[in-house]
C-alpha cells in the first residue's frame, strides 16, 4: 500500500518519533490539575520529576514515573493551550 511522505494523516503523525515527524514538536505540555479536596487549580508539566502537591492542603497531585507523570485518583486536568 502507497504512503504519501509528504501529507500523513494525524494518527501517523502522532505515533511517530517527536524528531522524525515532518514538523518536530515535543510530546510533552502544561496543564491545569484540579485538586480533588480544595478544587484550586495548580498548573503541572505533564512529565513532571518530582512529586506535586496542592498549595492550599497539601494534597499530593501527582507522582512521577519513568515518562510521564501518574495524576493521583479524583485528580481532573486539561491541556493548556500553545499560543503562538
Amino acid at each position: 500500500m502507497p504512503k504519501d511522505l509528504l501529507f500523513p494523516s494525524a494518527a501517523d503523525e502522532a505515533r511517530s518519533h517527536k524528531l522524525k515527524r515532518l514538523v518536530q514538536s515535543p510530546n510533552s505540555y502544561f496543564m491545569d490539575v484540579r485538586c480533588p479536596g480544595c478544587f484550586n487549580i495548580t498548573t503541572v508539566f505533564s512529565h513532571a520529576q518530582t512529586v506535586v502537591v496542592c498549595g492550599s492542603c497539601s494534597v499530593m497531585l501527582c507522582q512521577p514515573t519513568g515518562g510521564r507523570a501518574r495524576l493521583t485518583e479524583g485528580c481532573s486536568f486539561r491541556k493548556k493551550h500553545e499560543y503562538a
